[in-house]
């Protein structure tokens, strides 16, 4: 299974094994990660909003028009800002580094 790292606001880092097919957002939940994910991953809102590690970022798909959109409202948005509940984890995604925003 990947592993995924979750750094949290003060710096804390949090490694879990994640299964296939889930987006990182409930990787997230179902670990006990602070984020809030209000609409469940239905790209409704940005409470799900992470920032990738810059090598992460460019490996991955572009946003969607409508994930933009919503990272848009986002608190603390980087050049590497992704809505966690767009990305699915695969065994490409082992070593994944993703923190929440500093705000």
């Amino acid at each position: 299974m990947p592993k995924i790292t979750f750094v949290d606001r003060s710096g804390a880092e949090k490694t879990i094994e994640a299964k296939n097919g889930l987006s990182v957002m409930e990787v997230a939940i179902d670990n006990d990660v602070d984020i809030e994910a209000a609409c469940e991953g239905s790209l409704a809102c940005a409470t799900c909003h992470m920032v990738l590690d810059a090598g992460w970022y460019e490996k991955l798909d572009p946003p969607s028009e409508d994930e933009e959109d919503m990272l848009d409202l986002a608190f603390g948005l980087t050049k590497t800002s992704r809505l966690t509940c767009q990305i699915r984890v695969s065994d490409d995604l082992d070593g994944l580094r993703v923190s929440l925003p500093k705000e």
